[in-house]
């Protein structure tokens, strides 16, 4: 019987509308745009800032790699300022407008201070780090804010970000360190304590409290981190939220959210996941940041703080019936909230008794938190954003937990997933091959298998859970040098019987075999994540730009639930 060759229905590559949105920012040029391979960046001395990649240059890279001094580390570079009675001045974070501005032009004057020349009694923390201490600042990165107000809700994932051994008493040099998880492994950042000011005011991301500065030199860590203050300008939450906890990202679209999404976010907040949403409008022309009547915020990132279910009473005792409720939180921090129902002050919390109240801990200030039903959330926002330390919290949940609104203990979750973490690269004439609508560069891509063993636990289907997650690396380090996110995607194949698992696939293989799934859209974000449910077999996943000679780093991660005993 002759072979006949499979035609596919071409790979749709999904662009995002515009760059000067905060909570999601992608550039709709973004498909048709290649990437220079022969100019090389400065490395700004940071060798996370590589990302253009060629054959030449990967040699190139390992060279340089093998030639770098290892970095001194925070305790270290502390003791050696105890040493010589001096106050650390971070060399490779300099105080000037090249830090703020990626071409040193700044709209104002700005003067660096350390804190304790701003105010008379600084302190690192009071009263420990709450969501209600940040505040942000002229830049736009609200992005970044909604996930750390939602890192304050796990203290013990918070302190792995912002460590405990530092402050302005004893064991202050001027020095401060942080770590953010980049590309596979946590990464220490180091900085002295000037912070930009105007009128001798903080100009950026602050603390409530004037002599708090935490969330002041957090920020500058991750400016840090992708090269200038500048280069948070517009971002995505859900960038921030892998920064900080090594987490996957899911994403639920609320135009077609799963059944019972409520439980699953209740599920996601009671095991401490981060939850970001915002509200994407169908017109793009829809200014970024503008405010609806009804006090939300288009293209905007809200933090979820808290998800539960009241009791709602008569006048009398009697109970009529329970409400689903959704605590959001805008990093603005002021009066800019919901004012619908359940708002603050609205007539509905009459209905609910004292006690009820007292457990939920409600205030009306105006600080950006505030409650809503869950049917006005689902029809005003259109995303939501789910990070975990792993993907369990998507799984079926079959529990009746009645739900205190307290999270349980870290140790007492149960980790049933395992992850493989593979390092890449779309390379110039060699791995840069394109999607499968480039059939025949398409083979020349990267090319990882994947063996699925074992069933899920309690699968009717006898089917096994695999979420796929791609990340593009060193973009944003790359972004003062005009570099974007270029279209990314993957395509997965079951290995048939008669191949060998880790043999090369050729053309010919991708001609007259289907693939088994693929990605919705190719999409220039960093991230691209999607969940599937296959039978026990080899798979093998191809990692991919839209078209070919578009030119990258990438981490890819696996994830498939682990074998139980």
């Amino acid at each position: 019987m002759p072979l006949t060759e499979v035609r596919e229905a071409p790979s749709v590559c999904k662009p995002k509308q515009d760059d000067e949105r905060h909570c999601r920012c992608y550039k709709g040029h973004g498909a048709g745009k290649h990437m220079v391979d022969d100019v090389e960046a400065p490395s700004l001395q940071k060798s996370t800032y590589y990302s253009r990649v060629s054959s030449e240059y990967t040699q190139n890279r390992i060279v340089k790699g093998g030639l770098k001094l290892a970095k001194k580390g925070f305790r270290t570079l502390r003791d050696e300022c105890f040493k010589a009675k001096k106050i650390y001045e971070d060399p490779e974070f300099p105080p000037n407008d090249y830090s703020i501005s990626f071409n040193g032009v700044t709209r104002r004057s700005y003067v660096w201070k350390r804190p304790r020349d701003i105010v008379d009694n600084p302190r690192f923390f009071i009263d420990g780090a709450t969501r209600f201490d940040i505040q942000q600042g002229e830049l736009g990165d609200c992005w970044l804010l909604a996930a750390v107000s939602n890192l304050t809700l796990n203290p013990q994932l918070f302190h792995v970000v912002v460590p405990c051994d530092q402050g302005f008493t004893d064991l202050y040099a001027g020095i401060f360190h942080f770590k953010f998880w980049q590309y596979g492994k946590w990464q220490e950042v180091v900085v002295d304590d000037m912070l930009p000011t105007y009128n001798g005011q903080l100009v950026f991301m602050h603390s409530k409290t004037k002599n708090e500065f935490w969330c002041a030199l957090l920020e500058k860590a991750y400016a840090k981190m992708y090269g200038g203050y500048e280069a948070l300008r517009g971002g995505n939450i859900n960038e921030s939220m892998v920064d900080l906890t090594g987490g996957v990202v899911e994403m639920v679209d609320l135009h077609n959210p799963p059944p019972k999404l409520f439980s699953l976010l209740w599920k996601a907040y009671r095991r401490g996941a981060l939850i970001g949403c915002a509200i994407e409008p169908n017109n793009p022309a829809v200014q970024t940041e503008s405010i609806l009547p009804n006090g939300l915020i288009m293209r905007h990132a809200y933090s979820i703080t808290r998800v539960t279910v009241v009791d709602i009473q008569s006048v009398g005792p009697k109970v009529k019936g329970k409400a689903e409720l959704v605590r959001l939180h805008n990093p603005w921090g002021n009066e800019t909230e919901w004012k619908g129902s359940w708002s603050d002050k609205s007539p509905e919390w009459a209905t609910i008794a004292d006690q009820e109240k007292q457990r939920l801990g409600l205030t009306f200030d105006d600080d950006g938190e505030f409650w809503m039903s869950y049917q006005d959330f689902i029809k005003n926002f259109t995303c939501v954003e789910i990070c975990d330390v792993t993907p369990e919290v998507f799984d079926d949940d079959n529990s009746d937990d009645e739900g205190n609104g307290h999270r349980p203990p870290a140790e007492q979750v149960q980790k049933r997933y395992q992850m493989v973490l593979y390092e890449g690269a779309w390379a110039s004439q060699h791995s840069a091959g394109g999607c499968r609508n480039f059939i025949d560069t398409f083979a020349s891509n990267p090319q990882y298998t994947v063996q699925l063993e074992d069933p899920d636990v309690d699968d009717d289907d006898d089917l096994c859970t695999m979420v796929v997650s791609l990340m593009q690396k060193n973009v944003r380090q790359l972004k003062r040098y005009g570099v974007d996110y270029v279209p990314i995607g993957f395509t997965i194949y079951k290995l048939p019987p008669d191949v060998q698992p880790g043999k090369k696939l050729d053309t010919e293989f991708f001609k007259y075999n289907p693939s088994i799934a693929k990605v919705p859209f190719f999409l220039n974000t960093r991230e691209i994540t999607t969940r599937f449910r296959f039978p026990p077999g080899f798979y093998v996943i191809i990692p991919s730009t839209f078209e070919p000679e578009m030119t990258g780093e990438f981490l890819l991660r696996v994830f498939t639930e682990a074998k139980r005993k």
